[in-house]
């Protein structure tokens, strides 16, 4: 019973604010004792895909965002996971290179450089606030092009072959600011990335900032031993 209903949560046939019927008719739905029926909501509970709530009964809440560590743009793996990327571009334009972003592109301070910023949303609700900067001239791009495409898709399609990245995982408190774009209360824990990516001439080509409702998404990745 656990794994039909986590399925469907996860292919959507559930979506985020469904309620479940009761343990009575769910008992009888598959058949199985209340007790079983209890243990296996309790689970789904545990795992973050279900919620309980006294005079509402049981809902289903949006599953959390699991992305592996890999050389793609946050766009890609939610389009390759079936789970409906949606991008607001929030800035798009050139500004003098400040601070780390000028140091990690390799430019001298005040250089102009085109800064990105979106907020992405999945299932309604948003996920992601992104800022990325990238060298002058290196890409020709409008708001239209990164809403339908991510970044990373538009940058292959101009030519330029990502190689290999940089990158800095950890956390902090939402600001204001952020906490009103992600729907957060101010001082939310929220993810961070820092990613500076190469092409492959060895060029930085773009640096992110990045920070994630630490609710709906975490890292993934798989550690070998020697």
């Amino acid at each position: 019973m656990a794994q039909q209903l986590e399925a469907a949560i996860l292919a959507g046939d559930l979506s985020s604010g469904s309620r479940l019927e009761n343990e009575l008719e769910l008992a009888a739905r598959y058949k199985l004792s209340r007790p079983t029926v209890r243990q296996a909501i309790q689970h789904l509970v545990d795992k973050g895909l279900l919620v309980r709530r006294r005079g509402v009964g049981t809902q289903v809440v949006q599953s959390q965002v699991r992305r592996p560590l890999e050389l793609s743009s946050l766009y890609d793996d939610l389009a390759a996971a079936g789970r409906g990327p949606r991008t607001r571009v929030l800035e798009l334009g050139p500004v003098p290179a400040e601070g780390e972003a000028a140091e990690q592109l390799g430019v001298a301070p005040g250089t102009e450089v085109l800064r990105l910023r979106r907020l992405r949303l999945t299932g309604g609700e948003p996920l992601a606030l992104m800022t990325n900067h990238l060298p002058a001239g290196l890409l020709e791009v409008t708001a239209a092009d990164l809403e339908e495409h991510g970044l990373y898709e538009t940058l292959r399609a101009a030519g330029i072959n990502l190689r290999i990245a940089h990158q800095t995982i950890g956390a902090r408190a939402a600001t204001a600011a952020e906490a009103r774009l992600l729907d957060e209360r101010r001082g939310a824990p929220l993810l961070t990335m820092t990613r500076t990516a190469y092409d492959d001439k060895g060029a930085a080509v773009e640096y992110g900032a990045h920070v994630y409702r630490a609710d709906r998404y975490a890292f993934s990745h798989t550690l070998v031993g020697k």
